[in-house]
């Protein structure tokens, strides 16, 4: 019976969409290029996801599932399981297998190249669910895979890219499957001899505090976060700790913290996406504000100026609008203050933030 999600699968990867929703009585769906669309026109049978969900290893009294499913065309989903109003659903996102080249992603490849090349530090990666953020990390990891022997310890939920050992050696651990969550995975890593430690999330304060000391100990440690700006990542992984000991979170952070790079896609003239970016690298002042817990005044020091190790979301957008790869009704879309970026547009200098 789940030879028609087999089949919906293929078709998903067929038409390069990101995510294919499935739920009990409903027309199957995918997002293509961030917009949903039917994929056919016949509801899914109730019996067919219940099928669906006993291959994925749920009962009938699970509510929520991460898992993962093979297609019969060697495809690997990541799979949530979860019910809408006591329907079953699901929601699968194709594992890429081929890890593309860091310098075909419009990215600032130097910069990224330095920062993973630091023996030690915190880098955090930031945005929301389907901004790029995995794609981007494993192409950082994969040019330091062809560049400088080190033993890289991932810890994922699931497991995404696959890497082959060339200057690297790779130990790659899946939650639920090799160790029994992130913090688990992070705290036994620093017994593996790693040079650089990447861990798909941090969600708690038992991860983030290993993260700090794994940095402050000699491990390069990168990782990730759902948050919309460089400000707000660094408030985030604060807030996860208790407030007893956010001062001295603050104080770690603002010497280990290597850079925090967000990003989020946005769709071109041509019908595909393409990033847009703020990064920040930590250095000078930077750490002053952060031990400070004066975060707010980071968006300051990036919108002065644009240069290699610093940008804003502001000036992506309008680089993008200049350059003509997006509109400029859909920048204005995805800008936190369209009034500004108009001014930019006309050449009048200011600062904002993209939309998460």
């Amino acid at each position: 019976m789940v030879e028609l999600i087999d089949k919906l699968c293929i078709a998903m990867r067929a038409n390069q969409a990101s995510d294919l929703f499935l739920y009990e009585g409903g027309v199957p769906q995918i997002r293509l290029n961030g917009k949903l669309m039917d994929l056919g026109d016949s509801p899914l049978a109730p019996e067919l996801i219940e099928q669906f969900w006993l291959e994925c290893g749920a009962s009938a009294s699970t509510l929520d599932r991460d898992t993962a499913f093979c297609a019969s065309d060697g495809g690997r989903f990541r799979v949530n399981l979860f019910r809408t109003l006591s329907r079953r659903g699901a929601v699968l996102r194709e594992i890429k297998t081929t890890i593309p080249d860091l310098s075909t992603l419009r990215l600032p490849t130097e910069l990224l190249t330095t920062w993973v090349s630091r023996p030690a530090g915190l880098l955090l990666v930031a945005g929301r669910t389907g901004s790029g953020k995995s794609t981007t990390i494993a192409s950082c990891l994969q040019w330091l895979n062809e560049h400088e022997p080190r033993h890289v310890v991932t810890i994922e939920d699931p497991i995404e890219y696959l890497f082959q050992n060339q200057a690297c050696l790779f130990s790659q651990r899946e939650v639920g499957i090799d160790t029994d969550s992130f913090a688990e995975g992070m705290r036994r890593s620093l017994r593996q001899s790693p040079d650089v430690i990447f861990v798909g999330e941090i969600r708690d304060y038992a991860s983030a505090s290993t993260a700090l000391q794994a940095a402050e100990t000699g491990h390069l440690v990168v990782t990730t976060l759902h948050s919309a700006n460089v400000a707000e990542t660094i408030e985030r992984f604060v807030q996860i700790f208790p407030a007893t000991d956010r001062e001295g979170a603050q104080r770690i952070l603002s010497s280990q913290l290597i850079g925090v790079f967000c990003q989020q896609l946005v769709p071109t003239k041509e019908g595909g996406l393409t990033p847009v970016l703020e990064y920040l690298q930590n250095e000078g002042l930077s750490r002053k504000y952060i031990q400070d817990g004066r975060n707010p005044e980071l968006s300051d020091i990036i919108a002065r100026g644009d240069n290699a190790t610093s940008r804003s979301f502001l000036t992506s957008l309008a680089t993008e609008v200049q350059s003509g790869v997006i509109h400029q009704d859909v920048a204005l879309q995805y800008c936190e203050n369209p009034h500004e970026l108009s001014r930019v547009l006309r050449g009048i200098s200011s600062g904002s933030t993209v939309k998460s």
